[in-house]
């Protein structure tokens, strides 16, 4: 639902003045109706009808032979609407009637016939006198009406109303005038404000805006524009720091590819020109060779492993897996690599303390946990973390890897070192894609998407990753995965 507080102000006050318009004029045509208005067999008629109708009624009658007769559509008349018709002579006395009620006389006094022009109505019927000129003398007609309708007469000083006349015009023409200074003020004062805000946008496009006072009828409109402005800043911002981290990362990635190929190329040409190498030799080259060769095919797979994390077509098997041996399997295989096998490594794990979501996975060792894992996805995610926290610190370092079963429906993977540690500033990015830390004194090469390819492998297992570190305290992540019973 759209708030309202977000309508523009000036169709706010618009609308107002729109409604309150309407509203007073249906008020005032209410009014007016009500009181200055009769029903009548043809509709809704003004209350002057009956008067109209009674000095109009003349042209319905005629004289014929000194004797005054009413034509058939003066009689159908007086039938449609209810009334009833006294005519009489000059002296007053009644000489025609047509549905007279009881109770009315029949002759009147000059006087009497003048009041009825004055009179107000008497239960509930009024009565209007007219005039009509016969052929020998002039006849008056009396037409009753079955409405309540007032008679009122104003009188004025002529001489002072002549004198109010200009007055009153020049009154008018400058309450037209106040009220066209009015709407000119407004205009402008909105035409200000306006102005003002194109010219924020404006600004906002050019990045030069600068924040507005959020007071007055247009606070809504300038705290708008005073948080777009910001959040395009910090859109800004992003998008130069992510494209400055992927500039650096594709000469990072460039350089590291070509660091493995330079050897091969170079060892490839020493085997090509001595066709007769000796045994030792030849091993000791292709050695070198496939080492680079693996290091080439580790980034590629990176490369490979980000691109299908983006199009979501990351493929996943899972399987029942023995966590505890799984991971002292992989410690193991991590120990037995050359690279490591001097590098202080130690595995723990509390999985006999894990109760009922524990089995046995040997009869001679202790319980284990059992997880739903993809066992090679998950394995280089883990691969990840710990030879991170082996390649990027000194030699000394002692990384120590424990499962925690302690949580109910939860087990957790610790990578724990007491190594160079890392600011704040660094554990922000620490996960971002194409992130390199600036820790690599031991080894420098890395695409920069192992911690961020680890962190997307381990939330497609429903699970989640947390680190902590301060410089020269090391280093803690923490993975934690639910246990599905």
């Amino acid at each position: 639902m759209k708030n309202r507080n977000n309508i523009n102000p000036f169709f706010r006050i618009f609308g107002v003045v729109i409604v309150l318009v309407l509203v007073s004029v249906a008020a005032g045509i209410c009014l007016f109706y009500y009181v200055f208005a009769i029903p009548e067999p043809e509709g809704l008629s003004l209350a002057d009808w009956p008067n109209r109708f009674t000095d109009n009624f003349s042209i319905w009658l005629e004289c014929e032979k000194g004797e005054i007769k009413v034509k058939d559509i003066g009689l159908e008349y007086l039938d449609e609407y209810g009334l009833w018709l006294q005519i009489v002579d000059e002296k007053g006395k009644e000489i025609y009637a047509y549905h007279k009620p009881d109770g009315y006389p029949t002759s009147y006094s000059a006087a009497e016939l003048m009041a009825f022009n004055a009179s107000n109505y008497d239960n509930e019927n009024t009565v209007f006198a007219g005039s009509y000129e016969g052929s020998d003398q002039t006849y008056g007609y009396i037409v009753g009406f079955p409405y309540a309708i007032g008679k009122h007469m104003i009188y004025y000083n002529g001489e002072n109303v002549s004198r109010l006349s200009p007055i009153f015009r020049i009154g008018i023409v400058l309450v037209l005038a106040a009220v066209f200074a009015v709407v000119l003020v407004y205009g402008l004062w909105l035409l200000k404000h306006l102005g003002k805000i194109t010219t924020g946008i404006r600004d906002i496009r050019l990045r030069t805006y600068i924040p507005m006072e959020e007071k007055g009828l247009f606070s809504d409109v300038y705290a708008s524009l005073n948080e777009m402005d910001t959040e395009i800043h910090h859109s800004d911002k992003l998008q130069e720091d992510t494209e400055r981290v992927r500039k650096e990362w594709i000469t990072n990635i460039t350089h590291d590819i070509k660091t493995p190929l330079s050897p091969i190329k170079g060892y490839a040409e020493l085997l090509a020109e001595n066709p007769m190498p000796e045994g030792k030799t030849v091993q000791e080259y292709g050695g070198i060779i496939l080492k680079n060769v693996n290091y080439s095919e580790k980034l590629i797979n990176d490369l490979k492993m980000t691109y299908q994390f983006e199009t979501g077509v990351v493929p996943l098997s899972l399987q029942k897996i023995y966590l505890v041996r799984y991971i002292r399997e992989l410690v193991i295989d991590i120990i037995n690599d050359p690279v490591f096998s001097n590098r202080n490594i130690e595995f723990e794990s509390t999985a006999t303390s894990c109760g009922d979501t524990c089995v046995p996975y040997d009869k001679n060792a202790v319980k284990d946990i059992v997880v739903c894992l993809d066992a090679g996805l998950f394995r280089r995610a883990m691969e990840n973390l710990i030879i991170n926290a082996l390649t990027h610190n000194s030699s000394e370092t002692k990384v120590t890897i424990i499962v925690n079963t302690d949580k109910l429906n939860e087990v957790s993977i610790i990578v724990r070192d007491d190594g160079i540690g890392m600011s704040d500033e660094e554990l922000s990015e620490l996960f971002e894609r194409y992130y390199r830390g600036t820790n690599m004194k031991e080894k420098p090469e890395g695409s920069g998407l192992g911690l961020a390819i680890a962190k997307q492998i381990i939330t497609l297992h429903g699970g989640n990753i947390t680190v902590k570190s301060k410089p020269h305290e090391g280093m803690e992540f923490v993975v934690s995965l639910p246990i599905k019973t």
